[in-house]
């Protein structure tokens, strides 16, 4: 298999000539479980490690290689590799860590497209699209909605046509993989050299979806009789090749997908407010009960639903507390360094005074 059918461009040939003096290959992350990953190199695939200096030069979690990106790393053996150099990433997706931690994530690096896979029978919320669509237009990625299992649902066209409307330009595809309605139009992603990733919570179908395009079947579960919702099967990210010659990145279904400062805003999502906002009476209009505003008046009069502009502020409020966060956390960082940097030369100014 060529470089080109995994991804690898002149960009990045031009990245990795850096390490072509130290006698290094280059490797695309196939999977990644607590720093051990799976590589493919052209010699086939391997297990491989950091190196010590990789992982202390690292700030965050957000340094470190995730599943498709492309590495440089020092071969052992058949199956033994170090890796030495992390690659530019063209994309990537990045998340809030779970729970009460501020790390950022990074759910998958150099794709090409996101499906977004929500299931009609269950699933569907256009406030989930919004966070999600806003991850992906943030990390320069093509988006597209995929709407799985029609086939449990009355008029599925209709769901389409209402996304259609609120997602302007997005792509939408209507699926069912049990009868194999609407898969071929999403073929064109799926071309060599094209790498697509799956987002969207558990048991919506992206397992059976991949099962259809790759030559490496997942493990998928039926759907729970007592309430209709899809079961959970895949635990891990992982980067597998499709019958069409291109890429898919299977990634677990998402307890929360928690924003990072500086991603609301990219995909324009909430581009209808803003140019509402825009006409409001003072530049900080909060749209919560100033007069003159715009936006309030929209919702009153039944142009704006109202809806959508909470999960706005929502989604605001959160990139804000976040934003904090970050800068709280890079301002503890560099009193660490002062301090260090303090003490080390109290020891030296001692070490002189005593020689």
């Amino acid at each position: 298999m060529l470089a080109s059918d995994l991804g690898w461009n002149q960009t990045f040939q031009e990245h990795f000539e850096n390490y072509l003096d130290r006698g290094l290959e280059a490797g695309r992350v196939l999977t990644e479980n607590r720093e051990v990953y799976r590589l493919w190199s052209g010699r086939g695939e391997r297990t491989a490690e950091l190196a010590g200096r990789l992982r202390y030069l690292a700030e965050g979690p957000e340094d470190l290689p995730a599943v498709g990106d492309w590495v440089a790393f020092e071969g052992f053996d058949e199956d033994r590799a170090i890796i030495h150099g992390l690659l530019p990433r063209r994309s990537r997706l990045l998340r809030r860590a779970a729970g009460r931690r501020s790390d950022v994530q990074v759910v998958a690096a150099n794709v090409d497209t996101v499906w977004v896979v929500s299931s009609l029978n269950r699933d569907l919320s256009e406030r989930r699209l919004e966070r999600y669509l806003e991850v992906v237009a943030e990390g320069r990625c093509r988006p597209a909605i995929v709407l799985s299992k029609a086939d449990l649902v009355g008029h599925p066209e209709a769901h389409r046509e209402r996304l259609a409307a609120r997602f302007d330009g997005v792509p939408i595809h209507v699926v069912s993989s049990l009868r194999g309605q609407g898969l071929t139009d999403l073929e064109g992603d799926l071309e060599a050299g094209q790498t697509v990733a799956l987002l969207g919570s558990s048991g919506v179908g992206k397992s059976t979806l991949i099962n259809h395009f790759s030559e490496v079947q997942q493990a998928v579960r039926e759907i729970r009789q007592q309430d209709d919702r899809g079961r959970h099967t895949t635990t891990g990210r992982s980067l597998l090749p499709s019958r069409l010659g291109g890429w898919m990145l299977d990634t677990p279904g998402m307890r929360e997908l928690g924003l990072v400062a500086g991603q609301l805003g990219s995909a324009g999502t909430f581009e209808d407010i803003d140019a509402l906002a825009r006409q409001c009476r003072f530049r900080d209009c909060r749209h919560d009960g100033e007069p003159g505003c715009a936006v309030a008046a929209a919702v009153e009069h039944g142009d704006l639903d109202e809806a959508r502009l909470a999960s706005l502020d929502k989604l605001q409020r959160e990139e804000e507390f976040q934003r904090l966060r970050e800068a709280g956390k890079g301002a503890l960082a560099e009193k660490q360094k002062w301090l260090a940097h303090r003490i080390k030369a109290a020891k030296a100014d001692k070490k002189s005074r005593l020689e």
